[in-house]
């Protein structure tokens, strides 16, 4: 049988009706669960289009949306699993129609975005095609080789080696090394090789923060700190870690985690993009949702304390102050609520699920 999105939705809000946290803070697994539940709802019934398998037309931020439903359904299965499927499988379909048939484009690090998705929707599923399409894009990605100062560029322009770029670069290459056997691109060698040149690239501040990337007719890194440059590392370092089975890895995430916790909150100890010009647009309020899920990912994999009442104090304030009545997530999480969009939601939903796996 196949449902329709609005089918999907009504299923999903009556989960999250079925398990509504009691309380305004949160306190257990389930209450952060469910505030996850009721997210995706929104996210869901406000901003995806099924014709074009995308959410508010954003290119980029779907494929985050995306591994957000994906990231849910694995701490929800049983109740989230069918409908996450059904967002895999018309995603992959309609998304790829709409943008020619394929998953790349301008920007090398769009479609690592879509690459980690499928990764993500693989390892739930193990459905072969998934995997097939992260392997396509970094095809197109190792054309990104080549600059001056070393690295990635991070678009076709071949001007500029962003920080991003590179971070995605070397998470898919260390991704795909731990999935796909036998394999006809050697990805441990191109993530080592990536892993070398960033992390000696002057990326990485004497804060343990790291800076936008290096224009490339000085070779001099620079450029704003961003949340999400903070985040995607993590999730590189995990992978290459279990790779390469060398814990020095995991040290130097939770120096990089620490620094951007030092750096990026609030005197209550709440995420901000410090450094963002102005107002948050839809590329700038999807950053903190990428970090708190690459954080979350972290604590997974080597938990600290300060990492789980981090993300449990951010979810319950984004929950009390940054939530309107209608169940939509503005892109402040010290609050107060201001205009939301789909990157405000799948970031709030990314934070849920983070609090939801720090949470017994």
């Amino acid at each position: 049988m196949v449902f329709s999105t609005s089918t999907f939705s009504r299923i999903a809000l009556s989960l999250a009706l079925s398990h509504w946290p009691s309380s305004a803070n949160a306190a257990s697994r389930a209450d952060y669960t469910g505030y996850a539940v009721n997210a995706s709802d929104v996210l869901n019934q406000n901003w995806y289009d099924s014709n074009n398998g995308q959410w508010q037309g954003l290119w980029w931020n779907s494929a985050n949306a995306l591994t957000a439903l994906a990231d849910l359904a694995s701490i929800n299965w049983d109740q989230f699993g069918s409908t996450a499927t059904w967002y895999f499988e018309n995603t992959f379909k309609a998304a790829k129609a709409a943008n020619g048939g394929g998953w790349t484009n301008h920007y090398y690090d769009d479609g690592g975005w879509w690459a980690m998705a499928w990764i993500r929707a693989y390892d739930l599923t193990k459905d072969q095609k998934y995997l097939d399409a992260s392997k396509d894009i970094f095809q197109d990605y190792l054309t990104a080789l080549g600059p001056n100062c070393g690295g990635v560029y991070w678009s076709k322009d071949r001007q500029y080696e962003a920080s991003i770029a590179n971070e995605l670069y070397f998470e898919t290459a260390s991704a795909l090394a731990n999935r796909v056997q036998n394999p006809q691109t050697d990805y441990r060698r191109y993530a080592q090789d990536n892993l070398d040149w960033f992390m000696n690239a002057g990326l990485i501040t004497n804060a343990n923060v790291i800076t936008d990337g290096i224009t490339e007719d000085n070779c001099m890194p620079g450029g704003a700190v961003f949340t999400y440059n903070q985040g995607v590392i993590l999730g590189g370092l995990i992978e290459f870690a279990r790779l390469t089975n060398d814990p020095r890895h995991i040290d130097d995430a939770h120096r990089i985690a620490g620094g951007a916790l030092d750096y990026l909150t609030n005197d209550q100890g709440i995420l901000v993009e410090k450094e963002w010009p102005g107002t948050l647009d839809q590329t700038g309020a999807q950053f903190k949702g990428i970090f708190v899920r690459k954080l979350g990912e972290l604590h997974r994999a080597s938990p600290r304390d300060r990492y789980a009442d981090f993300l449990r104090r951010n979810a319950d304030n984004v929950w009390t102050s940054a939530r309107a009545g209608d169940g939509t997530i503005g892109s402040l999480w010290q609050g107060p609520h201001d205009p939301p969009s789909m990157s405000t939601q799948s970031s709030g939903l990314d934070l849920f699920v983070a609090a939801a796996r720090a949470s017994s």
